[in-house]
């Protein structure tokens, strides 16, 4: 059913009459006008009818009294926010009784009719409660279809981003062998040149990814005890690369003792390094980015300010939307996808913070002012990184079998491999793939899952029900990075799960580990 349409329950006039011949009558009158009505017997049964929909409840002013309905009176204060089931209350005539001024506080939509009343007005007040119970469905109905269609608009930027992310990894890929050959200066400048541009558009993809997870409530986050200085430390070293290319000076107002935050470092200093990047990007060439750390009372401030054109005033919380940008600011900036504040504001509010957009008259420059609540002076240690070197030296020992049906990709990652001393063999199905697990016999099997014909599932599937194959370590090799595409793999005994384009650093860790 339509949700904006009614079923006929959803229509109908539950009551309860003093007397159950009262409850007849009414039945009998509003049936004459065209609505339908039922009579129930008690509180208690209105309550159970009342759980499977109604237009209008109309009650004797007697059954407020009723110990069973408070059972009513939850349901009508456990409605969904669309919902404002009216409530048709007759009255005893003389002084309001002080079940009638409990309700009427308690409850938002109760209107009070005093009897004896003419059956027109009964009629009346009856048709114009069900006009406006119509005019919810139809709420009910609009606010389903924006639920619906903003559904497949994460499940488009997750598909998208998955289809991206596949021409990509062979780019990616091939960058890294060339990065190892001798070049001129020309030749370094070009690959430089491609490098930035491969790793933006990743950047990009990362950001759909994550703007998609986040919407749906996908993306887990790892709460620890994090000294702020060190994230805005992190954040500064992944934004000054951008920095320096716009000849920006940052001056940087950091509290020198330690301003800790119950939260993920590696989440926050995401957000940071978007805000830095935007101050980069958006401010003219040569300008001034500031970066600032107080606690103020229970929250600890993080300000990113900049010199650049400011925002308008109609715009600053409108800029944390989604595809939202400032028209002049976004020639400057060069375009962008408008997703980097959505995605800020997102993290930040996972956070149990507020990101804040602050800006004068334009052109005066924008303060985005995050605050998160203060957790202490204490922090837990930095992760200790893991020398690539020496990880690789030890990953020699396996034979890798990569298997996708993008063949350059395939190509390409089988050669990266060979560069670092590890044996490879590329096929570019799941029947080649079978072959070769008995000539060549890998150690590791790195499988496409969307290959066409034999999937990475399949050819999963077929290598754990080998005896002779079962000690192989299985990697999972797709565009899609969900936490239920990780939880299907692991189901399909996978036992790692890589995202396309391959963290090249993050599959010689998986070799190393093995025997």
């Amino acid at each position: 059913m339509n949700a904006g349409h009614a079923s006929p329950a959803e229509l109908r006039v539950l009551l309860r009459m003093p007397t159950a011949r009262d409850g007849a009558m009414a039945v009998r009158v509003l049936s004459r006008a065209g609505v339908a009505a039922e009579a129930c017997q008690d509180a208690a049964e209105m309550a159970r009818r009342l759980r499977e929909g109604a237009g209008v409840l109309l009650i004797a002013e007697e059954v407020l009294s009723d110990e069973a309905f408070a059972d009513v009176k939850q349901l009508l204060l456990g409605q969904e926010p669309w919902s404002d089931l009216p409530v048709l209350v007759l009255a005893r005539a003389g002084i309001d009784s002080l079940a009638i001024t409990d309700a009427l506080q308690e409850l938002a939509n109760v209107t009070v009719l005093e009897r004896p009343m003419r059956v027109s007005s009964l009629v009346s007040a009856t048709l114009s409660a069900l006009a406006a119970r119509r005019r919810q469905y139809q709420l009910r109905g609009t606010l389903t279809g924006l639920r619906e269609a903003d559904q497949r608009k994460t499940e488009f930027l997750a598909t998208l981003a998955h289809e991206l992310r596949n021409p990509l990894a062979p780019l990616r890929t091939g960058l890294e062998l060339l990065a190892k050959k001798n070049r001129d200066a020309e030749e370094d400048w070009i690959h430089a040149l491609m490098s930035r541009q491969v790793n933006h558009m990743v950047r990009l993809i990362d950001d759909l990814m994550e703007v998609s997870r986040i919407t749906r409530g996908k993306i887990p986050l790892q709460f620890a005890p994090v000294a702020l200085q060190d994230v805005l430390r992190h954040a500064v070293e992944l934004s000054q690369p951008l920095i320096e290319a716009h000849a920006h000076r940052l001056v940087t107002d950091v509290a020198d003792k330690p301003v800790v935050v119950h939260g993920d470092s590696v989440r926050l200093t995401q957000v940071f390094s978007n805000l830095l990047n935007n101050a980069a990007k958006y401010t003219p060439r040569g300008g001034q980015l500031g970066l600032s750390l107080v606690r103020d009372g229970a929250d600890a401030c993080v300000t990113v300010s900049d010199s650049g054109p400011g925002i308008p005033q109609d715009m600053l919380d409108a800029v944390f939307d989604m595809f939202v940008q400032v028209q002049d600011a976004s020639r400057a900036a060069q375009g962008g996808l408008g997703i980097g504040l959505t995605l800020v504001k997102s993290l930040v509010e996972l956070h149990g913070g507020t990101v804040k957009a602050e800006s004068g008259s334009v052109p005066s420059g924008t303060h985005m002012v995050v605050r998160l609540p203060w957790a202490g002076a204490k922090a837990s240690p930095p992760p200790v990184p893991t020398g690539g070197e020496a990880l690789r030296a030890r990953a020699s020992r396996q034979h890798v079998l990569v298997v996708d049906d993008n063949q350059d990709a395939a190509d390409t990652l089988a050669a990266l491999l060979h560069t670092l001393g590890v044996a490879a063999t590329a096929a570019y199905s799941g029947d080649r793939a079978l072959q070769l697990m008995e000539e060549c016999a890998p150690t590791v099997a790195l499988l496409d899952i969307g290959m066409p014909g034999m999937d990475g599932f399949a050819l999963a599937e077929r290598i754990r029900c080998n005896a002779a194959w079962s000690p192989v370590t299985l990697v999972a090799l797709t565009g899609w990075a969900q936490k239920a595409d990780r939880e299907r793999s692991a189901a399909a005994r996978f036992d790692h799960h890589l995202v396309k384009p391959v963290d090249v650093d993050r599959l010689i860790e998986i070799l190393n580990a093995l025997p």
